[in-house]
């Protein structure tokens, strides 16, 4: 009967508490920071043989966490790499460490609610007994969200389909992160019985503000 508030990762993280096992993961699972990332991706790429001179960890990462967000998996992310020399090398590293990761009982930031998603598609019955907990759903800056976080509130939002979302898309500034603007911009073909509220007026800026901002600009 409460609000259950947080960001993406917090409440996918809670969620995977209580049903890494039915993933392969135990509920005590390990979220790797950046640094544990870089530290075994560099000890990967030196197992098998990939020359950081020739594709940098840092790059390799990133390229992971671009596919995470799309909910690209490794064996879709070797199908796509297709011939592509590079890619292929990024498919090799992809699925090591997965495999790495999952060994350790751990996961990377991505990994939480990309997981989560997993677990949704693969049990329905965990996703109804969330669906039900979660009957109304607001989303803030709906505008920064990604492909991933677009699928994961879709999924929970659907039985009720009691969702608000709250984004201005003229203030995108995550599509570095994967962000997609789509997300907001085609929110009312997704409900097209979704009621537009505009909060046009500025309450907050006063003249003066404004005076200051636009010196600065």
């Amino acid at each position: 009967n409460d609000v259950n508030a947080g960001t993406f990762h917090s409440i996918c993280s809670k969620i995977l508490r209580r049903h890494a096992d039915l993933l392969g993961y135990d509920s005590h699972y390990t979220i790797y920071d950046t640094d544990d990332q870089r530290r075994v991706m560099k000890e990967l790429c030196r197992n098998i043989g990939i020359d950081d001179k020739q594709l940098h960890p840092k790059t390799i990462l990133n390229e992971i966490s671009k596919a995470k967000d799309r909910l690209i998996d490794p064996s879709a992310f070797a199908e796509n790499a297709n011939t592509d020399v590079r890619l292929k090398l990024i498919a090799k590293a992809y699925a090591k460490y997965q495999t790495v990761l999952h060994n350790s009982n751990a996961m990377d930031f991505d990994d939480l609610i990309f997981n989560t998603v997993k677990l949704f598609q693969q049990y329905p019955d965990v996703l109804e007994k969330y669906q039900n907990q979660y009957k109304h759903i607001l989303v803030d800056e709906y505008q920064d969200t990604n492909h991933a976080q677009y699928v994961l509130v879709k999924m929970l939002a659907e039985k009720n389909r009691n969702i608000c979302v709250v984004g201005d898309d003229d203030q995108s500034i995550y599509r570095f992160r994967g962000a997609t603007i789509e997300n907001i911009l085609s929110f009312e073909k997704q409900y097209p019985d979704a009621k537009v509220i505009r909060l046009e007026q500025n309450y907050r800026s006063t003249s003066n503000i404004l005076g200051a901002a636009n010196k600065v600009i």
